[in-house]
């Protein structure tokens, strides 16, 4: 088993130093990110906190706390999955894009779980997931109107969970307690984060699915997902990049904006998290993060917007995705957009 990258970047070098100390645990020094805008007023602000990293690791822009300790939730899963790529996980293709996802609940994504399964010979009540509805709202509904109730597999980290069972049967190691902190899967993955982060876990606890969860900053997420976003091909975290990169909606699911945005900005991989959190990187080692205070999944990819603004990205290719509509009677009276407090470079 192969506990240690064998990428290199900017944010990285072959010898792999000890990570740096673990993010502070305090509350966050948060400032206003996102207004409300309804008739003329502003109606609402939400707070929170963003970095922007260049290709080399230099912070070019940031505003709010982006290193102080947070949960990354789902947008640490890219990681999760070069951790099992590292042990052996033999998937490549859409089937590590759905490792690495929070999905929609498409009948592709529940095939793509079981065809993980089916790999190991493994039986979908090996999961330990908490049961959900779909994710996708036309998803779910259509699973209501079927009769249908809360399954493991419809539950958005389906992928994930599958992909760890597999990766604990190919290890020799025990599929019951495959959630348990100090499980050899959960070790690897702990390992994995502090490797690809640059720093040691603030915390740990237990995330909606029942996986743990662990406490890093937004810049250590950041740097974590340029490491991944500039790994040769073959590598565990190039593999994992390459299949985010083809199959963004395996990663998400149709119409979902994490998917839309792949597909607008040729090479970037991106993941979301509950709690507004955002991650994304682009292939030359530029990446950057955002957390919402509110956790407020709206005020998510305007700040995302703005912040790939200054990486480059051309603004017809960030359009859709920097302002979103306030709506009044089903009609537009307002917008949801970004301030400016991402506007002063650092570098």
């Amino acid at each position: 088993m192969n506990t240690s990258s064998a990428s290199a970047s900017p944010h990285s070098d072959t010898h792999h130093p000890l990570p740096a100390e673990a993010p502070e645990i305090r509350e966050p020094r948060h400032v206003p990110l996102v207004q409300v805008i309804r008739g003329g007023l502003v109606e609402g602000v939400h707070h929170g906190s963003a970095v922007v990293l260049a290709a080399d690791g230099r912070v070019l822009v940031q505003a709010g706390d982006p290193d102080v300790a947070f949960y990354p939730r789902s947008a640490l899963k890219p990681v999760q999955a070069v951790a099992m790529a590292r042990a052996g996980l033999p998937l490549d293709g859409e089937l590590l894009a759905l490792t690495a996802a929070s999905h929609s609940g498409q009948q592709r994504h529940l095939a793509g779980a079981r065809r993980i399964l089916e790999q190991g010979r493994l039986a979908e009540d090996l999961l330990r997931n908490v049961p959900d509805l779909p994710y996708g709202a036309p998803e779910r509904e259509a699973w209501l109107r079927a009769g249908r109730g809360p399954s493991r597999l419809a539950q958005n980290c389906s992928g994930k969970h599958a992909a760890m069972l597999l990766t604990a049967q190919l290890c020799d190691w025990p599929l019951e307690g495959y959630l348990d902190p100090a499980h050899p899967l959960q070790r690897l993955i702990a390992e994995t984060v502090e490797d690809l982060t640059g720093q040691r876990i603030a915390r740990v606890t237990v995330d909606g699915c029942g996986a743990p969860l662990f406490a890093v900053s937004p810049r250590g997420l950041a740097r974590a997902l340029a490491r991944i976003a500039t790994a040769p091909a073959g590598t565990p975290e190039g593999r994992v990049a390459a299949a985010m990169r083809e199959h963004p909606e395996m990663v998400a699911g149709t119409g979902r904006d994490v998917a839309r945005l792949m597909r607008a900005v040729p090479g970037l991989i991106a993941k979301d998290g509950f709690e507004g959190v955002q991650v994304a990187a682009l292939p030359d080692g530029s990446a950057l993060a955002v957390k919402i205070a509110d956790g407020a999944d709206r005020a998510r990819m305007p700040v995302t917007a703005a912040a790939l603004a200054h990486l480059g990205i051309a603004p017809e290719r960030l359009t859709e995705f920097a302002e979103a509509p306030v709506l009044g009677g089903g009609r537009p009276v307002g917008t949801l957009h970004a301030l400016n407090v991402l506007s002063q470079r650092l570098a």
